[in-house]
């Protein structure tokens, strides 16, 4: 990578003490349907480079949309100056010395076949098993990605790795107020399942018709795949130690503390080939590996970049993030029951299909909100009794995540665009979770 080379070369012979240069390029093909038929389909390239800059303890980050030699070289000086100019942080860690090894297996992507012909298949699959089960009418997105990561810093560290993955998003319609919605996203052809996806959208939306309003209080509830990959992603993120450190997480002070239910264990897992999270380094260019963020419960550990763990004196876990370090890949361990004996086991509660709008009154504490979305069911005595409307979630984190009495069997990879990074969600049981009535 001589163009790297040289960039990370012109950043230090202007001050800089550390240099990143990342380079991403890749191709986005996108087919949007609704009522049932296919009516966008385009295709856009993706140019994006990010810059870092560290002068001892002043640091910066600069991100621009062309990669062409001139700009990424204006890129670099502003970014120097950027970083000249920066208020300076409390410690310097200075980037991991390389070079490293990274596993051949997370290096390359998996098969997906990207033709338009067999994207059209793909639509036409989800759409038809919706149809299927009872909706009259199917809308959403389907998108497949591929594209290169170069990465060189001047520590020595440099990497060069491909992935491609797939997604399908789909929404189902047996009335304007009966809806369901699931997705399928893989990193290969064998993993993705779109006729899957159609086909539990169109069974939520089929016994969502002819909701009825509900009384708010506190039940059992039943949070499905699609909700408890939100709460999941809220819990990779405040493991950030940049958060923590920040004070904007429900997590500070807990490390070796219960913040969960014993049944829940739940691991940031780069290193699973051919998944959609799967990374061989990180923004640092360290090989990435798997950390167990919560085990039985007890939080395990915070994720760390160089910076962050030099603060805390612990080492790095592999997740920069230049500045904030992020989990890569969120994954549920554990085996757990069938839907069908988990709804048994409750005797008062709501099933909540899918949410939208997932915000905080509190960051440090985890007071939060989120908006039902979707099939939202009562359960009475082991059994779905009606879909019910109108209800609004508003708890804290914490107390959901140690009310979890039972997780399912059946496990999902989810992302979309209230979950921006790829959780391997399932079903879960709560002893307790507060219900309002949503604002008007």
């Amino acid at each position: 990578m001589p163009s790297l080379d040289k960039l990370i070369s012109l950043a230090l012979e202007l001050g800089g003490t550390d240099a990143v240069i990342e380079i991403y390029r890749g191709l986005t093909k996108m087919v949007r349907f609704s009522n049932n038929e296919i009516t966008v389909v385009k295709e856009m390239v993706e140019d994006r480079a990010a810059i870092y800059v560290a002068i001892k303890e002043k640091r910066a980050v600069l991100e621009v949309n062309d990669v062409s030699i001139s700009t990424l070289k204006r890129a670099v000086r502003d970014v120097v100056k950027m970083a000249k100019n920066s208020q300076p942080s409390d410690i310097y860690a200075p980037l991991p010395r390389g070079p490293f090894n990274y596993n051949p297996e997370l290096l390359k992507s998996g098969r997906i076949d990207s033709s338009p012909e067999k994207l059209v298949d793909y639509v036409e699959s989800a759409v038809n098993a919706a149809l299927a089960e009872g909706a009259n009418r199917v809308a959403g997105t389907l998108t497949y990605s591929n594209g290169r990561r170069m990465l060189k810093t001047s520590g020595g560290a440099e990497g060069v790795s491909r992935s491609s993955h797939i997604s399908i998003s789909i929404r189902a319609f047996a009335s304007d107020d009966a809806t369901g919605h699931f997705v399928s996203i893989a990193a290969d052809k064998d993993d993705f399942n779109p006729e899957l996806a159609g086909k539990k959208a169109g069974e939520i939306a089929k016994i969502a018709v002819n909701p009825v309003e509900c009384e708010p209080g506190v039940y059992e509830a039943l949070l499905g795949p699609m909700v408890f990959a939100d709460l999941l992603e809220q819990v990779g993120d405040a493991a950030s130690a940049f958060y923590v450190d920040a004070g904007l997480s429900f997590l500070s002070d807990a490390l070796g503390k219960e913040v969960a239910s014993k049944v829940l264990t739940l691991v940031d897992d780069p290193t699973i080939p051919k998944t959609v999270g799967a990374e061989p380094f990180d923004d640092e260019g360290l090989p990435t590996k798997r950390n167990i963020i919560i085990d039985s419960g007890i939080l395990k550990t915070y994720l760390h970049n160089s910076t962050t763990a030099k603060k805390f004196g612990v080492e790095t876990t592999a997740n920069a993030g230049l500045i904030v370090p992020q989990p890569f890949n969120i994954v549920v361990e554990g085996e757990g029951k069938s839907l069908d004996s988990l709804i048994s086991g409750i005797d008062d509660g709501i099933y909540v299909t899918n949410n939208w709008y997932l915000r905080y009154q509190n960051y440090r504490t985890g007071d939060f909100s989120t908006l039902p979305r979707d099939g939202v069911f009562r359960v009475r005595k082991g059994s779905i009794e009606h879909p019910v409307k109108n209800l609004r979630i508003s708890d804290n984190i914490l107390k959901v995540l140690k009310a979890v009495r039972e997780i399912g069997r059946e496990k999902y990879w989810i992302m979309w665009w209230e979950v921006e990074k790829p959780v391997y969600s399932t079903y879960a049981v709560l002893d307790r979770l507060t219900f309002t009535k949503p604002f008007m």
